[in-house]
């Protein structure tokens, strides 16, 4: 089995032709990644596009194959790659976190390869007969986050390699590492220019987009980097999956059993200590519970191991980049000079590292406060009184963003009517963020459009060929 060190000692380069990549918890230096320039870019597309036909020939029984020895090797692999992910991102091994995110690699990748999707016969009639096919559309440019580097990148290249096509992997600067380990695992199994990651920075990322040979991109990241995106895919009108910021709403309706869904809304607002896109960014709770949810929240908050990711028993970690831990300080500090109050956390935890921040849970807010009109990305939920359910669809709506929403209650077919007027591209009962490879999985409004994950999100990466007999 490879060591963490031979695995960086691959997918790294020297200090003097590459750029430091920091330990997210103690700044010190992993490895230093590649820097690519838009020159490799254009190597990479063209070799991409010169193994695409061969590969798309294989068809998808080997194709499948091939997927289901790189789930394999990756779950062979599994403890290295988390130790890695764990250092460059900062999520602690423990928890749903780092061997959380590396297992899910796994399935994700497996799931690509096992979902049928045969041809559509859409049209029948006497003789006449129409069918829709799904061919490889040809090179799919995949631009991944910084949050979940490993798993998104998955999401990416698993259903665009199943269906036929080559990719092209720009991941993000602050993460690259880890997606290089796990780009290393699986061009041990593919053939040469079928899989490749440009380590670049922005430009490398916008040539990326608006590159003639690209025929798709997928993004994840935020509405603004996605406008962006859509800007530079009209030069070459690729199509575009992307999945955007989100300020997820959570509405807990009146009379719920708090402690029955505690540990599910703690995680919901706090899975990797709150950087994750569909995260529960701002919850609304009824009169009736409000001051138990606080606590409750509040206890939890205060007694979950927060630490350096690598030891045993911690569940959450530090922010991944000094930007971010600038945001989530600068919101908090807003609430707390508006008058809100800070029942937990609401300051740095200095004493584990620089980019630590205390879980924090802030009540006696009101929409118009930044921490509730902004997407926050990290350790701060703020959570806002409401007596009538109306008005707490309402103002769950009133965001530009509809990435995803939950509804909370003892009753569940009263939540269902609930989540039926919230508008998100994912609405959960009792839980937030829970995703299901077989299930279709997108955003609405400015979260962006296009879905991923099951025979949607295979779809997403063919081009339909309608058979007309």
């Amino acid at each position: 089995m490879t060591t963490t060190t031979s695995l960086l000692d691959r997918i790294g380069v020297g200090e003097a032709e590459g750029r430091a990549i920091p330990d997210a918890a103690t700044r010190e230096t992993i490895g230093y990644a590649p820097v690519h320039s838009v020159d490799d870019l254009e190597r990479a597309i063209d070799a991409a596009r010169a193994a695409q036909p061969a590969w798309a020939a294989l068809g998808h029984a080997e194709r499948s194959r091939i997927l289901h020895a790189i789930s394999d090797d990756l779950e062979a692999n599994a403890e290295e790659l988390a130790q890695l992910l764990s250092r460059e991102q900062g999520k602690p091994l423990d928890g749903p976190n780092a061997r959380f995110e590396v297992g899910a690699c796994a399935v994700w990748t497996r799931n690509a390869a096992d979902t049928a999707l045969e041809p559509e016969v859409v049209f029948e009639a006497g003789t006449a007969r129409s069918e829709v096919h799904y061919d490889a559309l040809g090179v799919v440019g995949a631009i991944g986050p910084w949050n979940w580097p490993m798993m998104i990148t998955v999401w990416q290249i698993a259903p665009s390699l199943r269906m036929g096509n080559t990719v092209i992997v720009k991941p993000s600067s602050y993460t690259p590492l880890s997606v290089l380990a796990l780009v290393e695992i699986y061009n041990r199994h593919l053939p040469e220019g079928v899989l490749t990651v440009v380590s670049g920075d922005r430009t490398v990322g916008s040539a990326l987009a608006s590159h003639p040979g690209i025929d798709k991109v997928m993004f994840t990241g935020s509405t603004a980097a996605g406008r962006l995106i859509v800007e530079s895919s009209a030069r070459n009108l690729a199509r575009l999956t992307l999945e955007l910021g989100g300020n997820d709403p959570g509405i807990v309706l009146p009379g719920t059993d708090v402690a029955a869904i505690a540990e599910n809304l703690f995680w919901g607002c706090f899975i990797n200590t709150g950087q994750t896109c569909a995260a529960l960014k701002r919850l609304y709770v009824h009169d009736s519970v409000y001051d138990e949810v606080v606590q409750t929240l509040a206890d939890m908050a205060r007694s979950m191991p927060m630490g350096r990711g690598l030891d045993d028993g911690n569940v959450l970690g530090p922010l991944q980049n000094q930007g971010q831990f600038d945001i989530v300080k600068d919101l908090v500090d807003d609430a707390r000079s508006r008058g809100a109050r800070i029942v937990a956390g609401g300051e740095p935890a200095s004493e584990l590292g620089p980019l630590f921040y205390r879980t924090t849970v802030v009540a006696d807010i009101e929409d118009g406060a930044r921490l509730v009109d902004e997407e926050q990305f990290g350790p701060a939920i703020p959570v806002i009184r409401y007596t009538d359910v109306d008005d707490a669809v309402r103002r769950a709506n009133a965001s530009e963003q509809g990435l995803g929403a939950s509804v909370w209650s003892n009753d569940v077919a009263a939540a269902v009517e609930v989540a039926k007027r919230v508008q998100a591209g994912t609405v959960w009962i009792n839980q937030h963020g829970a995703l299901n490879p077989n299930v279709p999985f997108g955003g609405t409004k400015q979260s962006g459009y296009g879905q991923e994950f099951g025979v949607a999100g295979l779809k997403a990466v063919a081009a339909p060929k309608v058979i007309s007999l």
